[in-house]
């Protein structure tokens, strides 16, 4: 299935079609049979994934997983319609019945006789260049890696009553065969570790997470003691919020920390800028381009290329190569995130951001790694400049509404800032308001930038894909802070 790792090598030396029991014959007169007629576009992706997954609790292990899936998916385009069909069957048979039906849906019924579609093997890049056998790790390993993390979380301190530790990697084989000339592969390994404490103290429990991970092998996790690094932070998370006091509510200025917090960026701001929704004029950024939305502090970009990052991919899944992508610049909206079909549609560039949760999947314009580029403020002084808010290091769960780009976000570690000094931890706190608005009221940005340590998983239309989010230190004049303080 693979020969060698380095994506320097051509995609026939990469990854080989017959690994799917396909000659290139068969596959390109597919692709022949789908872009006929009226079809303005036609891919095939092929995708082999092998998942495994190890979870602890209560010192025991609960449960250990292992999936194999194998299958293609057919795509045509023809105006604004998209024909779609897949098949977990692989012969030349199924491949044929699937074209027929993705060609059918996106209304190109004729029988046309197909004619194979002429395509060059393009070679990929090496974001992530890990053998097969570097990303394959026997359970017992990964018991013991767990077994680790549960005594040093323990060990912490005697208030740590219970830990929840899960290992999880996939080795994924994709293909690409476009109408458009292009035929590639790709492997994608990816892992995650995560930890989850609870602490327990007269009568109160509390919970501390952390985790990380990427396109990166197990030895990573072993890298200066990485694993238990993760367990004493997930501890200190979970000691730290018993004795945190009621959160303040009311409008204030609220200071994000680097790395995590940009999981609001994604959420608020990073999906509003993804292509579908702007083209069907349902964003809040709809109709901005070259139009200030935010301070002239604020520079985001998404970029799929940061070597071993949980987000960055040496192609997308229409197999176009990925990049970095300027959002805004300076405040002002400069692009949009894209696939081939809304960049059709839209007259704008491709940025190589089309992304599926599998075989079984559509195409979608997707978030990759997502980020505010580091400013010129100190961290420090960022601090000191307020007198009384929120200092928000981590987050948990969240909504946001696309449409108005209005969002709720719980804080997982947060603290009061008083007199220009982070204080007592605080609990119970949300963070109110619009993503558009809040961008207008970023004042300093810190020149502290940090990238997530790789725990980001992207919802959108039922799809699940890996992402990356960064942030440095920020400072929001004015936000709406729900919390339980009476």
């Amino acid at each position: 299935m693979v020969n060698g790792c380095g994506g320097s090598q051509t995609m026939g030396e990469l990854v080989q079609l017959t690994s799917f029991g396909l000659t290139e014959g068969e596959v390109l007169g597919a692709l022949g049979r789908v872009k006929v007629r009226d079809v303005d576009y036609a891919d095939l992706y092929f995708e082999s994934c092998v998942s495994e997954s190890v979870s602890m609790e209560e010192s025991l292990v609960k449960r250990a997983t292992k999936s194999v899936s194998q299958g293609v998916g057919v795509r045509a385009t023809a105006g604004e319609k998209t024909g779609f069909a897949y098949s977990d069957e692989l012969t030349k048979k199924d491949l044929e019945l699937a074209a027929d039906t993705a060609r059918y849906i996106a209304n190109s019924p004729s029988g046309t006789e197909a004619v194979p579609v002429p395509v060059r093997q393009r070679p990929t890049r090496d974001l992530y260049p890990i053998e097969r056998v570097q990303a394959e790790v026997a359970t017992a390993d990964r018991v013991s890696l767990l077994n680790a993390i549960d005594a040093e979380a323990r060990r912490y301190d005697p208030r740590i009553k219970n830990v929840m530790a899960s290992f999880n990697t996939e080795y994924k084989v994709v293909i690409v065969a476009t109408s458009d000339g292009t035929l590639i592969g790709d492997v994608q390994p990816l892992s995650r570790l995560q930890v989850t404490c609870i602490a327990e103290e007269n009568g109160q429990r509390q919970a501390g997470s952390f985790g990380g991970g990427g396109r990166v092998g197990f030895q990573f996790y072993h890298e200066g003691d990485r694993y238990l690094r993760f367990a004493r932070e997930a501890a200190r998370e979970a000691i730290l919020n018993l004795s945190a006091v009621d959160a303040p509510a009311g409008v204030m200025p609220v200071v994000l920390g680097g790395g995590w917090p940009g999981i609001l960026l994604h959420e608020a701001i990073g999906h509003g800028l993804e292509a579908d929704f702007n083209r069907k004029k349902t964003s809040a950024f709809s109709n901005l381009l070259g139009k200030r939305v935010a301070s002239d502090v604020c520079t985001i970009v998404d970029d799929g290329t940061l070597p071993g990052r949980r987000g960055s991919l040496n192609m997308d899944d229409e197999g176009t190569p990925t990049g970095r992508t300027v959002l805004i610049e300076k405040g002002i909206l400069r692009g949009y995130i894209t696939d081939k079909l809304n960049a059709r549609l839209m007259g704008i560039p491709v940025t190589g951001n089309g992304r599926r949760e599998s075989y079984q999947s559509v195409v979608l314009p997707r978030m990759t790694n997502t980020f505010m580029l580091a400013g010129t403020s100190d961290p420090e002084e960022i601090i000191r400049s307020v007198d009384r808010g929120l200092y928000a290091v981590s987050f948990g769960g969240g909504q946001v509404d696309i449409t108005n780009g209005k969002f709720v976000f719980s804080a997982s570690e947060a603290y009061l800032i008083e007199g220009g000094k982070v204080t007592r931890p605080v609990k119970g706190a949300t963070l109110i308001g619009s993503g558009p608005e809040i961008l207008t009221k970023v004042s300093m940005v810190g020149h502290d930038l940090k990238l997530d340590e790789g725990i980001g998983t992207c919802g959108k239309e039922g799809q699940s894909v890996p992402v990356g989010v960064g942030l440095p230190t920020i400072r929001i004049d004015e936000i709406t802070v729900g919390g339980t303080q009476r």
